[in-house]
């Protein structure tokens, strides 16, 4: 939250619906991303974006989504999806398919008691959900296709995205369904707010024009490909104010084969909070490296404490920002480097609970490695 605007999930009851971001811009054949420190190729499309063409042949795969609570219109919510596969596969966000949580209501998460989906040809059919994942806000619900025709939308194969690149979005704002908004990414590096304690890094962020009932839908390149799910925007007055937010593929990607595979997404945790570091700020600490996540907290019994990792001892004011001192600065892990602090995070929920990662530190000047066995996240 801000001072002036406050982050909103966009699903859930009667009024307020769910969201979707939208972009424009002009296509290149391919664009140069850093990312991580190494040069990525981005691929944007043939030199020309045709939101006319990326409507025509992604809208049919869009749908809206219906949800009911306790029964009832009065306990009814409104969200986007998109068909990912011609067994009835459809993507959304999970705030979009229950109630509570973090953003969403708050309290315990709750499926909604039933599911409806309805697709671009007026056809509406009931949904069961296969699963949802709070830590990444994604559902998999499942349609009997019948003798419905599906569409499925291809999911990219990226993870890197271009700042300007265009992209275009499909989805229900206010109900008003096979809703077309274009924009551009404005930043991919984003930390955003999950229906859990846990946060979305890396989620992209676009100027697109983003309402209540776009939540779930797809974020599209100039190739027509999803490159995330809409999930969130900024926002003083509930609605949209050009800054909206999305789940990268490479997380959703993630998500799905948890939620295919057993309908639940088990993440890896370490168990610190971390802050982050900047040059100015490794000078004045004399931390030894000017990257890294500079750890405030460790969580008593968790895995960095069972290994021995030192939080913050002590806490000084510099640049008008507080700032933990003491603690052990996490510079890579398996020999991967930390550059950004929410880095560490997506590195660590890429892993698998239960598994043994080297984390590459500085402590007192020193530089050594620690061996930790990750759990599972609390919660998962």
């Amino acid at each position: 939250m801000t001072r002036f605007a406050q982050f909103r999930t966009l699903a859930a009851a009667a009024v307020v619906v769910g969201l979707v971001a939208a972009l424009v811009g002009c296509g290149s054949d391919t664009t140069e991303v850093q990312r991580d420190g190494d040069q990525v190729v981005v691929k944007v499309g043939d030199g020309d974006f045709n939101p006319a063409e990326i409507y025509a042949n992604d809208a049919p795969g869009v749908v809206t989504v219906i949800s009911l609570f306790g029964g009832g219109s009065a306990n009814a919510g409104q969200g986007s999806g998109f068909v990912i596969s011609d067994d009835g596969e459809i993507l959304t966000n999970a705030h979009v398919v229950t109630s509570g949580g973090l953003g969403n209501g708050g309290g315990e998460i709750e499926p909604a008691s039933q599911v409806f989906v309805e697709f671009a040809d007026r056809n509406r059919v009931e949904a069961e959900i296969v699963g949802f994942d709070p830590d990444a806000d994604v559902a998999l619900i499942k349609v009997d296709p019948g003798e419905i025709d599906l569409d499925p939308l291809r999911l990219s194969e990226r993870n890197a995205f271009a700042v300007g690149e265009p992209v275009a979005l499909i989805g229900s704002p206010f109900g008003k369904r096979q809703s077309l908004s274009v924009g551009v990414i404005s930043a991919s590096d984003r930390t955003i707010q999950s229906l859990s304690e846990f946060s979305i890094d890396n989620a992209i962020q676009t100027d697109a024009s983003i309402n209540p009932g776009n939540s779930g839908g797809p974020l599209l390149d100039a190739a027509g490909d999803v490159i995330g799910i809409n999930q969130q925007i900024e926002t003083s007055s509930g609605s949209n104010s050009g800054v909206g937010f999305a789940i990268p593929i490479d997380i959703v990607r993630f998500s799905l084969e948890g939620l295919r595979a057993d309908g639940v997404v088990d993440y890896a945790y370490l168990g610190v909070s971390t802050e982050a570091v900047w040059p100015q700020l490794a000078e004045e600490l004399d931390l030894g490296s000017s990257t890294g996540a500079l750890v405030s907290e460790v969580v008593p019994g968790g895995p960095a404490a069972e290994a021995g990792i030192e939080g913050a001892t002590g806490e000084r004011t510099f640049q008008g920002s507080p700032v933990a001192t003491g603690g052990d600065l996490i510079v890579a892990v398996d020999g991967k480097k930390i550059i950004a602090e929410s880095d560490l995070a997506e590195v660590i929920s890429r892993q698998q609970p239960g598994s043994t990662v080297t984390l590459e530190i500085i402590r007192d000047g020193e530089r050594r490695e620690v061996s930790v066995e990750l759990a599972k996240r609390p919660g998962g």
